[in-house]
């Protein structure tokens, strides 16, 4: 999966999920669009569907300071990363 497609599959999880709408990249999901812990609780196992493995306990702390979509992404391409 590349970096396009990671970063959809994210914009849509998240205006479909949370009733979000123009989720910009850079956007502070918190500042900007009221994304709560819980929201990012249930992103934390969206993640973990998308990359099909369990997140260890620290990238768990290290994606809860998470505030873009970029960062997720970012996140998200390490971890594949560092499993492959």
């Amino acid at each position: 999966m590349d970096r396009e497609e990671i970063q959809a599959t994210i914009i849509n999880f998240i205006e479909t999920n949370f009733e979000m709408s123009d989720v910009g990249l850079d956007d502070d999901l918190n500042a900007v669009h009221g994304f709560d812990s819980i929201d990012a609780i249930e992103l934390l196992r969206e993640i973990e569907t998308l990359m099909k493995t369990k997140l260890t306990r620290d990238e768990e702390e290290a994606a809860m300071t998470i505030r873009t979509v970029n960062e997720i992404v970012d996140f998200i391409e390490k971890a594949m990363a560092e499993r492959a």
